[in-house]
């Protein structure tokens, strides 16, 4: 291929949908911020703690819940970081569906949100466009996830056009004073050069999101299903409660897994049901659900314990891959970090757009030129 025709397919493999693609690397980037920009702009959401107290036990805040809601049914608990509250799902009398913040350090009940969250919003923006899903699909997530094949041949194809491209590290030069145009061209080249690697996470793990959503919409799954209580645990009569509480189940949690933190736990819904709790523990580059555990209520036995010691290839890929897509394995500063290469790969595909928009008008122009001159010649004779 000639470098006018790697030019193009360079063009191609971004500007069709280069709207659709700006717009999902600008709510990636503001998704990467999403608990910090939380913790700005809602101050009910801030875990304050003037007294320097220990964090309370998880069970003691679904309590507080339920003390100043007699009725509620809490579903789900789930923790963040230290300065972010608890969110406490349930259900009461007037609240359908409510989200309880409390402040894990004093117990507070901050606020009640019975909306969707700021946080959930700009992942659910970013991840699949607010798509509905429907049998396990979602027409939104594949296109997202599709733009991973855009990123892989924008970049294969700017490298081989930018010959030694490597110059960018060792001898930068943005030319602010020879025009738009020669500006716009270095910018676009020096941030490509030097977003190669991030351009290279975000393609690879852009790639496993397709593929996992290949998986779900064909019915296969990674983690499976937490199994049920056997019938014959169960005693009988329609009163009987289980003898296994929320708080021994989490003691049976950390007992299992001494160094696990918690962040997510959902609560029997039928007498089958289990407790499933989820958490992070000390594995740098595995996320917040690396650890899984399904206690049985009736008799407290652990009917499935999984980790990063014990899981597939496929479990692995899956824990792994939100850590380096959104950048949280190093806290806030690698979060940082991804916000700023997110910033520029947004501006890229602004710029790439201005550079194609600046050739057509002038390839157009040039087009027209010679027509209308043969036009006036005609109309001469």
């Amino acid at each position: 291929m000639t470098q006018r025709q790697w030019f193009k397919l360079h063009g191609w493999c971004s500007l069709p949908i280069w709207i659709l693609f700006c717009f999902i690397c600008i709510t990636g980037t503001i998704a990467v911020f999403s608990h910090e920009l939380t913790w700005l702009f809602n101050e009910n959401a801030r875990a304050v703690n003037p007294d320097s107290l220990p964090a309370q036990p998880v069970s003691e805040l679904v309590a507080a819940v339920k003390s100043q809601f007699p009725t509620a049914n809490v579903t789900t608990v789930m923790t963040f970081e230290p300065y972010l509250i608890n969110a406490v799902i349930f259900s009461a009398e007037n609240i359908p569906n409510g989200i309880a913040y409390v402040n894990q350090y004093t117990g507070e009940i901050q606020e009640v949100n019975q909306g969707i969250t700021f946080i959930n919003f700009m992942r659910s923006l970013h991840s699949w466009l607010l798509f509905p899903w429907q049998e396990g699909y979602s027409v939104g997530y594949y296109l997202v996830s599709a733009m991973s094949f855009v990123m892989i041949g924008a970049l294969v194809t700017g490298l081989v056009i930018y010959k030694k491209f490597w110059r960018a590290y060792t001898q930068p030069k943005v030319r602010a004073k020879q025009g738009k145009k020669t500006l716009l061209t270095d910018l676009h080249k020096h941030g490509g050069v030097w977003s190669i690697w991030f351009l290279i996470v975000m393609s690879l793990t852009g790639l496993w999101y397709f593929t996992q959503q290949v998986l779900w919409h064909a019915d296969i799954d990674i983690e499976g299903h937490a199994p049920l209580v056997e019938v014959s645990d169960i005693p009988m009569g329609e009163k009987a409660q289980p003898p296994v509480s929320f708080e021994q189940a989490l003691t049976i949690t950390e007992q299992r897994f001494p160094d696990i933190r918690p962040s997510f736990i959902m609560m029997p819904e039928h007498n089958r049901d289990m407790f499933k709790i989820m958490g992070g523990g000390d594995f740098i580059f595995y996320d917040q659900y690396s650890y899984r555990l399904d206690i049985n209520p009736w008799n407290g036995e652990i009917a499935r314990a999984v980790s990063p010691e014990n899981m597939n290839t496929l479990q692995t890929i899956q824990h792994i891959i939100d850590p380096l897509h959104y950048g949280t394995i190093g806290g806030i500063w690698t979060k940082a970090i991804w916000f700023i290469f997110g910033l520029i790969l947004s501006a890229m595909s602004i710029t790439g757009f201005l550079i194609w928009g600046s050739r057509t008008v002038k390839a157009a122009k040039e087009k027209k030129t010679p027509l209308r001159e043969s036009l006036q010649s005609e109309g001469a004779n």
